[in-house]
């Protein structure tokens, strides 16, 4: 893939010290919900979509305010196992300024392609930054899955990460969990 072109408002002093050493899935998944959070914040603003095309594996990394207890690690081996069911989303560019793409779901022997969305730069809820925003409220989709706000933001060469939130209102919205795609390793 080329390299993404980036906007300057990145904020000031950002620590890219975990970025240095974030090059895969299984990097992101070791660090814990604090870090990703600043690794999120620190992550240049895209300046658009046209690159998000093709089938990233995916990986949920963290469960919030799990960080520390029994579950977190739990949680973790889980998500890394070939037993989860959320194997990543497909990506297609259907203009320059958005896009569209589909959830990866395993369930027994079988793969679906569950609840689409379609993406667009808009202000992250995290910090008020551009970011890639998933909109799911899309025809077909159950109310519960409309609720859901993916943002992402690309922490290292291919590597999307970003925080799956539920709506709480038009502008707001409480964090659940840390996920990320990798378009360097496509999914089969």
């Amino acid at each position: 893939m080329t390299t993404t072109t980036f906007s300057n408002d990145a904020p000031a002093g950002a620590a890219h010290v975990h970025a240095a050493r974030v090059r895969t899935l299984d990097d992101l998944a070791a660090l814990g919900s604090d870090e990703l959070d600043r690794l999120y914040r620190d992550a240049p603003a895209p300046t658009g979509v046209e690159r998000l095309a093709g089938r990233p594996k995916g990986r949920m990394l963290a469960v919030r305010h799990t960080d520390g207890t029994p579950l977190f690690g739990l949680l973790r081996a889980f998500a890394s196992s070939n037993a989860f069911p959320w194997d990543g989303k497909t990506f297609e560019e259907l203009q320059p300024e958005e896009g569209g793409g589909i959830n990866r779901i395993k369930l027994l022997a079988r793969r679906f392609d569950w609840f689409p969305f379609r993406t667009r730069l808009e202000p992250s809820v995290v910090d008020g930054r551009a970011c890639v925003y998933l909109d799911y409220e899309q025809p077909g989709n159950p109310f519960f899955i409309a609720k859901i706000r993916d943002e992402i933001r690309e922490v290292s060469p291919d590597l999307w990460l970003g925080p799956a939130m539920i709506k709480t209102g038009p502008r707001s919205a409480a964090h659940v969990l840390w996920f990320a795609v990798d378009f360097g390793e496509p999914s089969v």
